[in-house]
């Protein structure tokens, strides 16, 4: 009889910790976000070929979409005119189907990390528009057919404006002006008229910028060219933008009829080299200014810090229905880009699972956003 109670005992045990199990894997950011938009991070290549074990599994139980960090970028993909390596690419994709989600590319059509090639003619002068135009149909219609029906939206091109609202004076726009842009985005539909297509851009909160951005959705939408949102990649710090000024930019892109993409998001702890008093020429003073936090955030800065996290997904839960997806750029403090810009060898916390892959606090408050909390 003591051993029939102590073996009911056990069972009880046994379930009562699958319950809890299966409710906190039930508590994830996916779940949490799934009728409201898609929630996504950017992908590496260790991640990719699930050689990041830990954070692979944080990938798959915590995301609904990815995006690749890399390896989609026309440098990776077409080294040599004409010669495509899609080995990551397809690695990617498969990794996004196998896991049931939402798969973006990215980028088409962008002035950097793309091949010397590109631009030039075999004595390195500069091609013609219509050689350039052939080799900008080539590379998409390539890329974005091999993968149709599988991708599901594009960043067709991406950072062509600059702050002030005028074009960057990239080789595209040399050689081509602002039609680069419509062509582009003309290809990529021809490519795969059923993929979401969209403009990429950064700092995309600037007045200047969002009024260029709005001009150039209204000229599409009358050439009965597609796009479907605008992406806005949110790479901020503790104080710019403030909400206001990030509410009004999606407010302004979204009555040109396009969705909000939030593409490339992460919130820098860390002092921007472009206010510092330090001197620069002073490595040893301006490296300690620059990278206060070797070993931790303190209290206060982490407050702030996720307040700052908190105060946007309230703005977004605020705007769900302009907001197709928001995607973190990459997924723990460790393989952050931020650790190395602008200033390399810094120690930086700027996403929502840290350096032991481990979830911030944060998440679970971001989470309760979702249910009204």
């Amino acid at each position: 009889m003591k051993k029939i109670i102590a073996l009911l005992g056990i069972l009880t045990l046994t379930a009562s910790c699958k319950t809890v199990n299966t409710a906190t894997s039930n508590d994830s950011l996916k779940n949490a976000f799934k009728n409201k938009f898609y929630i996504g991070t950017a992908m590496s290549l260790p991640q990719i070929y699930e050689k990041d074990v830990k954070s692979v599994e944080i990938i798959k139980n915590q995301f609904s979409s990815i995006v690749a960090e890399n390896c989609m970028k026309s440098m990776f993909l077409q080294p040599e005119e004409g010669k495509f390596f899609f080995d990551d690419a397809d690695k990617f994709v498969l990794f996004g189907e196998e896991n049931k989600m939402f798969i973006i590319g990215h980028t088409l059509i962008w002035h950097s990390q793309l091949p010397k090639w590109f631009f030039v003619d075999q004595n390195g002068k500069d091609v013609s528009s219509e050689v350039l135009k052939q080799r900008m149909k080539n590379h998409i219609t390539t890329v974005v057919t091999r993968y149709k029906g599988r991708v599901k939206g594009w960043d067709v091109v991406n950072e062509a404006i600059m702050e002030d609202g005028s074009y960057r004076k990239s080789k595209f726009y040399d050689i081509l002006g602002e039609e680069f842009i419509p062509l582009a985005f003309q290809y990529a539909q021809e490519a795969d008229p059923n993929a979401e297509l969209y403009y990429n851009d950064y700092n995309e909160w600037h007045p200047g910028k969002v009024k260029t951005v709005s001009k150039m959705v209204q000229t599409l939408k009358s050439r009965g060219i597609r796009i479907d949102g605008v992406g806005m990649q949110t790479h901020v710090g503790l104080d710019t933008p403030s909400i206001a000024e990030y509410e009004k930019a999606i407010l302004d892109y979204t009555e040109n009829g396009v969705k909000i993409n939030v593409t490339e998001m992460e919130i820098s702890a860390l002092p921007s080299p472009w206010g510092t008093s330090a001197n620069v020429s002073d490595t040893v003073e301006y490296q300690a200014k620059m990278n206060p936090y070797t070993t931790g955030l303190p209290e206060n800065v982490k407050k702030e810090w996720e307040s700052r996290y908190l105060d946007f997904f309230r703005l977004f839960l605020k705007h769900q229905d302009k907001i197709r997806r928001v995607t973190l750029w990459g997924t723990t403090d460790a393989q952050s880009w931020k650790n190395d810009f602008p200033v390399k060898g810094r120690t930086d916390y700027p996403l929502l699972f840290d350096r032991n892959n481990q979830a911030k606090p944060v998440i679970e408050k971001i989470i309760q956003l979702t249910k009204g909390k």
